[in-house]
């Protein structure tokens, strides 16, 4: 079936829908582009909103003429700009339209209009909120179409919560929220749990991303995510990649990653702890760190031989500053 047949079936079948499961907003033409298309590219956003620069990177990865981005929502934006991503996407060089799609609800993944709207589309962009309200919807109308958007060449990727399920393993918050301390304090914290096999991003590979992070001093429970990988027996070799606010990472379809705005680091680990253990402090030898300012590109296929610096951590304290060489 192709793209267009495909968005008619689902269409048609939305006409069976209630009407009310369709909750949308659309920013400049109502008429869908039909761009050839360059990608897959990612965008990767430590917050929210989009940084114009990064994003139009984004979108060159992804076509040379004019394309269409949906934005999807688990939760509403504020009263007075409900929807702040497509207010700065559709003002972008080379975008057609930009429509905010807004499912609170379950159901809503599974509703064949919101599915079209998104098959229609060449980008996707989750936005901010509660990641465990996006891990719900795997395996649903909406949630496979993402998926076909990409096969065909498009763009993925989000900020902040948008951001947090775009790895390989997923800290998904379904039980709770974790800062720093209290991670290295027990890595089998309650508050800490993870969904696995979400997307499947080959740059993305044995990856977990963590936001917000410098701002809410993120590198600690990142090491505890990254111990947990390989001492529950998921990997042998985890990488994390935390993205500060205001901060942006683009990887194009060969992997290359190019940092916007703010710092980002990737943390890796790739043998045991000293100590993972449920009710006791994380240690752990040697976490090699890459600190990536902005225009710092990175090899998301290979990853860098050098430029890292270590950190170990002992009975649950980073030694020395994470941030820093």
């Amino acid at each position: 079936m192709n793209r267009f047949a495909g968005v008619l079936s689902l269409l048609l079948l939305a006409m069976a829908q209630p009407a009310a499961a369709l909750d949308t907003q659309r920013s400049g033409s109502l008429l869908d582009a039909a761009p050839a298309l360059t990608g897959p590219s990612y965008y990767l956003q430590g917050n929210g909103q989009p940084m114009a620069d990064a994003f139009q990177t984004h979108i060159n990865q992804v076509a040379a003429s004019p394309l269409d981005v949906v934005v999807l929502a688990a939760s509403y934006g504020s009263a007075t700009d409900p929807t702040p991503e497509c207010d700065l996407i559709v003002q972008l060089a080379n975008v057609n339209s930009c429509q905010t799609l807004v499912m609170v609800r379950k159901s809503g993944a599974n509703d064949a209009a919101n599915a079209a709207i998104v098959e229609a589309s060449e980008i996707v962009y989750f936005a901010g909120g509660d990641q465990c309200n996006y891990v719900g919807w795997k395996g649903s109308l909406v949630y496979n179409a993402v998926l076909g958007v990409v096969a065909r060449g498009g763009g993925i990727g989000g900020g902040s919560a948008g951001l947090a399920i775009q790895g390989d393993y997923v800290y998904d918050g379904c039980t709770g929220s974790v800062d720093s301390p209290a991670a290295l304090k027990n890595p089998y914290a309650p508050a800490i749990h993870f969904t696995y096999d979400y997307f499947d991003w080959p740059p993305l590979k044995k990856l977990i991303t963590d936001t917000h992070f410098v701002e809410r001093d993120r590198m600690g429970r990142l090491m505890a995510f990254l111990a947990r990988q390989l001492q529950d027996g998921v990997t042998k070799k985890a990488y994390g990649l935390g993205i500060d606010a205001d901060a942006a990472v683009v990887i194009d379809r060969n992997s290359q990653g190019l940092v916007f705005g703010g710092p980002a680091y990737v943390v890796y680990a790739d043998h045991p702890a000293v100590l993972c253990k449920a009710g006791k402090p994380l240690s752990y030898d040697d976490y090699k760190i890459w600190p990536l300012s902005p225009g710092t590109s990175f090899d998301f296929a290979t990853h860098a031989a050098s430029g890292f610096y270590l950190r170990d951590v002992v009975k649950g304290k980073i030694q020395g500053d994470p941030y820093a060489p």
